[in-house]
């Protein structure tokens, strides 16, 4: 009987844990999609609207910065990289944590309007994957119709046979079903993953099956298949019976459901692209002489936040005369001082955890791409996917790319998005080293640029230079991706 009373208590004390997590989980995500200028009123509306929670500009002149000679090296996952994939879950619906920590403030100005090198939206993000992979024209074409299709929320909202006949009547692009499902999948490769689903429950499959260190797959990929009504309506109990499924397993598979994202289109910004003009950079990287790289994260004016010492004060004294010679407006007044401070507290925790996974995110894609941080020359840029970053921090694939969405950074060649250094496909150079297509258009590009005006290059002798300069690739890539970069042939450019 005593064993199970132990039992008992450590179970209870696991749903409790559970229950505290997920709200916290569910903030971090939503700060960590925020960029400074947005983080920055997310934070003055925290403190407007907790009477307990209060800014400390002690540490605003001293930002969180690493310094290093550019190298790096491999950025460890504390532990196995549980504890981080469980801190920084980042999935959840409203439904999951109290209206107060929702707040998504619309409209935040930028004190420092900065110019950055190329403006991308929603659908850029997208296209510029699309380039990566070896289509057709007519496969581009048909693939870019598809993302023109998508929702803001990155889904797909129309069947496949009516975009098939919507393609051939207002696009003039003759396709069916079956090739536009061939280029679905192709979509379905796509960062963030779950781009270019049909339903909710076809995008949390396909981020399921990408995200890696999954401990139960197989259960959470059940609960999603057979059992997506129970789980909207949230029956846990009648899927634990369905499937057969214990407490401990259960509790798994919501903490896994909470690492996905809904709405994966949200986290690439604006689909035209119009509010993306002047941003401020999240991040700081300087380069000197020596090949030192120091990089910073831009907190601006961001106060330090702390709660107040009247709250803490006034809970130790209602603790030390205990609740039993409490009023009833003093026990009021206690649970409200209290709520407040848990609420301060789990704020304070989220930001001083946001600050620690957007350092560790940096620091590992400086480490991956320190040739260019230390050159600025796009031809020195290495082949990266959200997976090398996840390896190297031990964070999870979601993590990674929220932290990358709507973030810039800031160096001595100019200001990029973070999404601008991953770039999946990689050409094979003679040397045996794999560089991306950015590289291999920089060095294209280039080229050109240095052609004698009065007899330009054509793309057959393009193409013996690309060769020459250790990028064996053939004419029609040269042809592809001068038109990619709106290069025009050698005979419109004398």
């Amino acid at each position: 009987m005593e064993q199970k009373n132990v039992l008992g208590q450590q179970q209870s004390q696991q749903q409790v844990q559970v229950q505290t997590q997920v709200p916290q989980q569910v903030l971090l995500a939503r700060l960590m999609e925020m960029p400074v200028d947005a983080l920055r009123q997310r934070v003055d509306n925290e403190c407007m609207e907790n009477p307990w929670l209060e800014k400390s500009r002690e540490d605003s002149d001293d930002p969180a910065s690493v310094a290093g000679n550019g190298d790096g090296g491999d950025i460890q996952p504390d532990g196995d990289g549980t504890a981080a994939d469980e801190r920084v879950g980042d999935y959840g619906s409203e439904d999951d944590m109290p209206d107060h920590l929702l707040g998504n403030p619309a409209g935040a100005g930028r004190p420092e309007n900065m110019d950055y090198r190329s403006t991308l939206s929603f659908y850029d993000h997208l296209k510029d994957q699309a380039h990566e992979y070896d289509l057709t024209p007519h496969q581009e074409q048909v693939l870019e119709y598809l993302v023109g299709s998508l929702g803001e929320d990155g889904l797909l909202p129309k069947s496949l046979d009516q975009l098939a006949d919507e393609a051939e009547i207002y696009q003039g692009i003759t396709t069916d079903s079956h090739e536009l499902e061939t280029m679905l999948h192709v979509l379905w490769q796509f960062d963030p993953p779950g781009i270019g689903a049909r339903s909710l429950q076809e995008c949390l499959l396909l981020q399921v099956a990408r995200l890696p260190h999954v401990r139960f797959r197989k259960e959470t990929t059940q609960v999603l298949r057979s059992c997506f009504d129970d789980f909207m309506h949230k029956r846990w109990d009648r899927i634990a019976r369905t499937l057969h499924l214990d407490e401990r397993t259960v509790e798994g598979v919501k903490r896994e459901i909470l690492r996905l994202d809904p709405h994966p289109g949200f986290s690439l910004g604006e689909r035209d692209g119009a509010a993306g003009q002047h941003v401020t950079p999240d991040f700081l990287v300087d380069t000197d002489t020596d090949g030192n790289i120091t990089m910073t994260l831009n907190e601006g004016d961001m106060p330090s936040l702390t709660i107040s010492d009247d709250a803490t004060g006034r809970l130790a004294s209602y603790e030390r005369r205990g609740t039993g010679r409490l009023s009833r407006s003093e026990l009021e007044d206690m649970r409200f001082t209290r709520r407040y401070v848990e609420r301060g507290q789990m704020f304070i925790q989220a930001l001083l955890q946001r600050r620690e996974t957007m350092m560790r995110t940096m620091q590992a894609i400086i480490s991956w791409q320190r040739p260019f941080f230390l050159t600025g020359d796009e031809s020195q840029l290495r082949p990266m996917v959200l997976e090398d970053i996840a390896g190297r921090t031990g964070y999870d694939i979601s993590t990674i790319s929220r932290v990358s969405n709507s973030k810039y950074v800031q160096t001595s060649f100019g200001i990029y998005p973070l999404r601008w250094f991953f770039q999946r496909k990689s050409v094979g150079t003679d040397s045996g080293a794999q560089v991306t297509q950015r590289a291999v258009k920089a060095k294209l590009r280039e080229l050109v640029e240095g052609e004698d005006k009065a007899s330009p290059l054509s793309d057959e002798r393009l193409t013996e230079l690309m060769a020459g300069a250790g990028y064996p690739i053939a004419r029609r890539t040269v042809a592809k991706y001068r038109d990619m970069m709106g290069i025009p042939p050698a005979r419109m450019r004398r």
